[in-house]
């Protein structure tokens, strides 16, 4: 295998000192009755911590507005059980030596493919009231909601920092909320939260960026997880050209972002192929930013999550592609999703050069929390 001593090299996010460049990716895994992280979770995240992960992002976590999550057992960041569960999960992994922010996160209209019968304390909402295929399934959000959604993004955030977590990261991709203000089909609205334009869509991301830098120290690392495709097209693009990327990312850095979470079904899918026949989107932002750029999409294995999703299973592939492209500097981190829930030893493993106990990824995984 490639070298991987870039891999175990330390990475400097703000005052945030990494010990190398391996981020768990958030994954949703439904095992908080009531929205409450259990001490179990804190076990399952302190496990990764202890085998060296440089960084995790915990599994999506819903902000204190009446629909913000759209299955019952997901965790939510708001109310004294919730937070007293978070605190539990953040001292158990820095007492393992690791370091970890959440992932905040509003759902918008988007149900969940395993509950799409359950019903939140209150409609779903969206910018629009569409579902992802542009059905009325939801309200449209009032001035007076958006107000107090980007109010309950910045107080998830003030809370993270309060309980001790490294860093916050947002949920800017996947259809859900704020990903669905940026696509013109989803945010049909004709005031200052829409528009013609992909940045005069970006109004309500870009003030709740500026809600949270008003509210958290400014050395808080903030990151942000977004998308070029959405859900059940993963062929679109909210951005049809690198100019475009360009200015509405910078924009984004502008308003407060630390670093980029660049989702992609797989790494190495270049991102603007009429361009670039290899670049993927994590170097792209890196390219057009100089940013923090973290790259992600079925590493280690040889398909992707949403594929997995729906029962497929898949075996190990080299990580010797990807290792050569963080050597280039075309991104500076790379996030692990299944096989670190598979298995909290993986990267320690790479580390001791016992490639041969790496496993393929079997959606039984997606059933415990080991």
């Amino acid at each position: 295998m490639h070298s991987t001593s870039l891999l175990f090299s330390p990475y400097q996010l703000k005052n945030l000192l990494l010990p190398n460049r391996v981020v768990m990716a958030p994954m949703t895994r439904s095992f908080s009755p009531g929205g409450i992280p259990t001490p179990e979770m804190a076990a399952y995240y302190r496990r990764r911590a202890a085998a060296g992960v440089g960084l995790i992002i915990t599994e999506a976590t819903g902000i204190n507005r009446p629909a913000s999550v759209n299955e019952p057992d997901v965790p939510v960041f708001h109310g004294e059980t919730a937070l007293a569960g978070w605190k539990r999960v953040v001292d158990e992994v820095h007492a393992a030596g690791g370091k970890i922010m959440p992932q905040l996160w509003h759902v918008g209209t988007k149900r969940s493919i395993f509950h799409a019968d359950w019903q939140a304390a209150a409609s779903f909402e969206g910018p629009s009231g569409l579902s992802i295929a542009g059905e009325s399934v939801g309200n449209p959000m009032s001035d007076a909601d958006i107000a107090d959604t980007i109010d309950a993004f910045a107080d998830a955030a003030v809370n993270a920092e309060r309980l001790g977590f490294d860093g916050i990261e947002l949920h800017g991709g996947h259809s859900y909320l704020i990903n669905q203000f940026f696509f013109g089909h989803l945010n049909q609205r004709q005031d200052r939260w829409g528009g013609e334009s992909l940045l005069a869509r970006s109004r309500f991301a870009i003030e709740v960026l500026q809600a949270i830098r008003q509210r958290v120290s400014a050395d808080f690392p903030v990151l942000f997880r977004f998308s070029q495709w959405k859900a059940q097209a993963f062929d679109s693009r909210i951005a049809e050209t690198p100019d475009i990327l360009a200015d509405w990312l910078n924009a984004l850095v502008s308003a407060g972002v630390d670093a980029f979470d660049c989702s992609q079904r797989h790494y190495w899918d270049a991102a603007f192929p009429e361009v670039d026949k290899t670049l993927n989107m994590a170097g792209w932002v890196k390219k057009l930013t100089g940013v923090t750029s973290i790259a992600v999409g079925a590493v280690g294995l040889s398909g992707d999550v949403f594929s997995s999703l729906a029962g497929k299973c898949f075996a190990t592939a080299p990580l010797d592609p990807l290792l050569e492209r963080l050597e280039n500097g075309e991104f500076d981190l790379m996030m692990v999703g299944r096989p670190l829930l598979q298995d909290p030893q993986w990267l320690e493993k790479i580390r001791l050069g016992r490639l041969d106990q790496l496993a393929g990824f079997n959606t039984r995984a997606l059933k415990t929390l080991y």
